[in-house]
């Protein structure tokens, strides 16, 4: 089997992960979300840790803390992942799953205005129609039901400078990874201990909900390695198509198995996203193209 193939295979094994996670987190509606962030966090840290050892990295985490800058950094990356997690846990226990597939369909075209802003890439005609057409969905999603649609916002938002902070760092997604909810663990033993210290804590009173939190370690490390895995086999444009799988099973998992309201204004808006995201992925498919034809003739 040839190496994009098996890249492929595992940006596909990822998504579908990602995209099905929300009925995991509709087993355990019944638990706190910051209850289960803090198991997610904790167990996570777990898992990652486990994995250096076993590749002989471990050490390598001490170098990623060393030094106030990268402290800083990977703090400001655990706030806005821990953030992501949180929101998109919420979201699934207050029946607002479609929404959180909106954010995760929003976040390209905030990552490329974050990009513009950031790092000042420019954009071309067609970027800049996609994200204004994006734009316009969201206005007209807020307009149509009264509200603006925060947890789609916050999702797309921190997750899009959560992936800003990381293309600063120097090491790889692993190793960050675990230095963040290595960061955020003492955060996440103090909730716990606020919850079973009056007896209300989850983990430990029956079997079904501690193997469950346990496994959020494995359910969120083993889609990452995946992904580290599936990046350095295939093109990005490769990456970034196939990452549309994510929110799509979001948004049938929502619509299908938890049966959420679909509302006119929703099919306005996802419309307006879907085109968005037509025009953006049909440029940058173009510039990989040309990029790949003049590497070619030089």
């Amino acid at each position: 089997m040839r190496e994009a193939t098996k890249g492929i295979i595992a940006m596909v094994a990822t998504c579908t992960v990602w995209g099905l996670s929300g009925i995991y987190y509709k087993l355990l509606d019944h638990i706190p979300p910051i209850e289960i962030l803090a198991h997610r966090t904790l167990w996570s840290c777990v898992f990652f840790a486990f994995v250096l050892l076993m590749q002989g990295r471990i050490s390598v985490l001490g170098q990623a803390l060393a030094g106030r800058k990268s402290i800083l950094l990977i703090g400001f990356a655990a706030l806005m992942i821990s953030t992501n997690w949180f929101v998109f846990i919420t979201s699934i226990q207050i029946g607002r799953a479609m929404e959180a597939s909106l954010g995760y369909y929003i976040f390209p075209l905030v990552a490329v205005l974050l990009g513009a802003i950031a790092f000042r890439e420019r954009l071309g005609k067609a970027q800049l129609f996609a994200v204004a057409l994006a734009l316009c969905a969201v206005v007209t999603l807020t307009w149509g039901l009264g509200v603006p649609p925060w947890i789609a916002l916050i999702l797309a938002t921190s997750f899009g400078l959560y992936g800003l902070v990381k293309k600063g760092l120097s090491v790889g997604p692993v190793v960050s990874v675990t230095a963040e909810v290595l960061l955020l663990s003492p955060i996440a033993l103090t909730v716990l201990w606020y919850f079973h210290s009056d007896g209300h804590g989850a983990f430990g009173v029956n079997w079904r909900d501690s193997l469950l939190l346990m496994f959020s370690g494995i359910l969120t490390g083993t889609p990452l390695i995946m992904f580290s895995y599936a990046t350095k086999r295939v093109t990005l444009a490769t990456v970034g198509l196939v990452q549309y799988l994510n929110p799509t099973l979001q948004f049938l998992v929502a619509t299908l198995i938890f049966q959420e309201a679909f509302s006119f204004w929703h099919a306005v808006a996802f419309a307006m996203i879907w085109t968005a995201l037509a025009i953006y992925t049909t440029a940058s498919l173009r510039q990989d193209r040309a990029a790949r034809r003049a590497i070619l003739k030089s």
